[in-house]
């Protein structure tokens, strides 16, 4: 397998200046930024995960939001990996180049990365496009566009993008992420269960999964909570559930359901804001 390596660019950021050869010792982390499907459930954002501060799973409507909340600056976001181009999933990218063009990074010198197929790259060009004419292109031109479907970046992440079982026409992915030190993880982007799905998430040590459906929806391109069932006695892996159709904590009328399944206890339905930390061999959820 040949892997593709993402160095870093011109970085003036303070580790470089005042740390430069030491060792970064602080523990990976996996922020959920946004849980919900593209209905947004009460008090849930679009699904959008972030790790180790630096790198985030596509670029929601909310993304702009979820990182604002959580008191992130917009430009230390260094790599964008896409799973498909649903627009539940990209239609915030537009927003998070217009941010750093005018307010977060003026004068362009933070590098920004998009991991993904070609056709990502068309899709997100073009919406740039429709979203602010002319007003993009120097940014679009700034990013730089990783379409190998294995790769690695400059601070030891290694990825692997896989088909998963979604409709065709978005060109749909997972991806599984693992690092120098040990720590893996994967993310389902949108998917119904699918083997080579399965295949990454049981060679990894916690799986980011997609429960887009109730079980009465006739559809298999999402997990449904009996799909995350059969998966949970086939394999150990801790999972974590996202792009969830179930309102968290409301006083308003429910939007579709508002009652959680039961799970087996290494499965978790995830909130806004849950936070995982890596521990040396696994994966500690510190809030949800």
């Amino acid at each position: 397998m040949v892997y593709v390596r993402i160095l870093p660019a011109n970085r003036s950021d303070r580790w470089e200046q005042e740390g430069a050869g030491v060792p970064n010792v602080m523990a990976h982390r996996i922020d959920m930024l946004g849980t919900g499907n593209a209905f947004l459930p009460h008090g849930r954002h679009h699904s959008f995960a972030m790790f180790d501060q630096r790198h985030i799973i596509d670029a929601p409507p909310t993304a702009l939001a979820g990182l604002r909340r959580n008191g992130v600056d917009v430009s230390t976001v260094e790599t964008v990996f896409v799973t498909h181009v649903h627009g539940d999933h990209v239609f915030g990218f537009p927003f998070l180049l217009l941010e750093r063009k005018y307010i977060s990074d003026r004068e362009g010198l933070k590098p920004l990365t998009v991991v993904g197929t070609p056709f990502v790259k068309e899709r997100l060009t073009h919406i740039c496009h429709l979203a602010f004419p002319g007003s993009l292109e120097s940014m679009l031109n700034h990013v730089t566009w990783v379409m190998e479907d294995v790769g690695q970046l400059s601070d030891g992440w290694r990825w692997e993008r896989f088909e998963v079982h979604h409709e065709d026409a978005v060109e749909p992915h997972g991806y599984r992420f693992e690092h120098e030190d040990g720590a893996s993880f994967v993310h389902s982007g949108d998917s119904g269960p699918c083997e080579p799905l399965y295949d990454a998430i049981e060679r990894s040590a916690l799986a980011i999964l997609e429960m887009g459906f109730p079980d009465w929806v006739p559809s298999t391109h999402h997990h449904k909570p009996r799909d995350v069932h059969v998966l949970s006695q086939r394999c150990s892996t801790p999972l974590g559930i996202t792009h969830t159709y179930i309102d968290d904590a409301s006083p308003h009328p429910t939007v579709l359901e508002s009652e959680f399944p039961t799970f087996p206890e290494h499965v978790t339905h995830l909130r806004d804001g849950a936070r995982f930390e890596w521990a040396g061999a696994s994966w500690n959820l510190l809030t949800n």
